[in-house]
């Protein structure tokens, strides 16, 4: 079930799976996610006034704004692009223009869309591409080959049988296959036996071998196209961008120079997925596809800009404050509603989804220009992590840490077990080195496990099929010298 067809609880239920805390920031993404399938049920005249009411989520590092925003890519069932605001400069600065985060958008919903069309022909395909390998396995032996003048049906089948062939015409003037008489083989054979009828017999039960997987690692010469494709798309120059323009001039000289071909000798695994992705591609209607990404695009899209509060301007604007402010000018239009143009057409920007987020230590919501602080006006501050959040980021998440370390050193035959206590007292750990020294959040959590566990990954072969536990001594000696030296912690922790 595509996620823009979930409910909130449900969204929220699934972020539950992975982040720990911040109900706060899960419930505005799940409305905010929500609102996007319930807007497209609304009369078209109602829909287009609809505006999305976009999200500033603001918190220290570590604390899930871009675990939510990963999370929410794989969850979510419309086009979604995760941006960082510092990869962006003012038009005349080093760096990317604001426009090329919707031409990354529309190329995301573009290879969507595609996926889900080429998904729907598959089956078709299938057919198609079951008869070129029967076409590459029996060279010769295809329908428009297979009657009596088939030029090449005697040098396969003979090669099939191991004999020499060749053709002659019986006394009713039919072209028969008997066997070359020169090549001492034995006329013991019927004199039809690879006749057409033998051909297409022969033809169903390497059909049948081709189905039931027998023929999967026998070689077969494929005429492969070589070199990288030429994108797809309506035009080449989609912006001033230079990163653009060399994409245009290789997709330009691509096109000029031609697609080479080649002979490859390749099993009939490898060849199947040859010739599948071959097929699709020229079953697929671009134009029609593209015209679909677009529309999905312009009406359920999601842009997750981290960062943000790095091109925030604190005071007086100089030096490179100038060119951060700038990228704030250039993105208000583009929040706002802009018309963008992308090799698959013009976008509309007005109703695509805006989530940013910053950690805002060394500045504040309020220092991003008041146009800009207006097109987010839904706010949330995520909390700090504390020790029962550490405790349940160990143990809770499907990808929590301890499940990874345990999983890792098992492919060693290494079995790891942790105390509780030993839990208790590394979670402790994180929560003081974090008071102490910069507030990095569960961030902490991997440099602990490394140094606790580093002895044991490092002589993992010399404990194979050995159990290990980890109890709270063990946790105290790995880490007393950094932990009781606040200096020392703030480079090892």
């Amino acid at each position: 079930m595509d996620a823009i067809d979930l409910t909130p609880k449900q969204i929220v239920e699934r972020l539950d799976n992975y982040i720990i805390g911040q109900k706060n920031a899960k419930r505005s993404v799940a409305i905010a996610l929500r609102n996007r399938s319930r807007r497209l049920k609304l009369p078209e005249d109602m829909r287009d006034e609809v505006a999305p009411k976009n999200i500033l989520m603001i918190g220290p590092t570590g604390v899930g704004k871009t675990e939510i925003a990963r999370r929410l890519a794989k969850l979510c069932g419309a086009p979604f692009i995760k941006v960082e605001a510092t990869k962006y400069s003012e038009i005349g600065y080093v760096g990317r223009d604001v426009e090329s985060m919707i031409r990354d958008l529309m190329a995301v919903g573009f290879k969507m869309v595609k996926a889900e069309m080429e998904d729907q022909m598959r089956g078709q395909a299938k057919e198609k591409v079951e008869e070129r390998l029967l076409d590459l396995l029996l060279p010769g032996s295809g329908p428009k080959a297979a009657g009596p003048d088939a030029s090449a049906a005697g040098g396969i089948l003979g090669s099939i049988f191991g004999k020499k062939v060749v053709q002659q015409k019986d006394e009713n003037g039919q072209v028969i296959l008997l066997p070359d008489q020169s090549q001492g083989v034995q006329n013991d054979a019927p004199k039809n036996a690879a006749g057409p009828q033998d051909m297409k017999e022969t033809r169903e039960k390497f059909r049948q071998m081709l189905r039931e997987g027998k023929l999967e690692s026998r070689e077969v010469e494929l005429t492969v196209t070589t070199g990288p494709k030429a994108a797809s798309g309506i035009g080449f120059f989609s912006g001033g961008n230079m990163d653009d323009i060399e994409n245009a001039m290789q997709s330009l000289q691509q096109m000029m120079a031609g697609n080479k071909k080649k002979q490859k000798t390749v099993t009939v695994a490898e060849a199947r997925n040859i010739l599948t992705e071959e097929i699709l591609d020229s079953m697929l209607d671009a134009d029609k596809c593209a015209e679909a990404a677009k529309e999905r695009v312009e009406q359920s899209g999601i842009v997750f800009i981290d960062e943000i509060d790095k091109i925030a301007v604190h005071g007086e604007t100089h030096g490179q404050s100038v060119s951060r402010e700038g990228v704030q000018r250039d993105i208000l239009p583009i929040v706002e509603g802009s018309h963008v143009n992308t090799r698959y057409g013009v976008v509309d920007t007005k109703h695509i989804l805006f989530i940013a987020a910053g950690a805002f230590s060394l500045s504040k919501p309020s220092d991003l220009i008041p146009e800009l602080q207006g097109r987010f006006p839904l706010r949330v501050e995520l909390d700090s992590l504390h020790k029962e959040d550490f405790k349940r980021i160990l143990l809770e998440p499907k990808n929590a840490l301890i499940k990874q370390y345990k999983a890792l050193l098992e492919t060693e035959g290494v079995s790891v077990e942790f105390a509780p206590e030993a839990i208790d007292r590394m979670t402790s750990i994180a929560e003081e080195v974090n008071a102490k020294a910069e507030n990095i959040g569960a961030r902490r959590l991997h440099t602990i496990m490394e140094k606790v566990l580093e002895d044991i990954s490092f002589e993992a072969d010399e404990h194979k099929g050995q159990t290990i536990t980890i109890d709270a001594a063990f946790v105290d000696e790995k880490l007393k010298d950094i932990s009781s030296s606040e200096d020392l912690s703030r480079y090892i922790l």
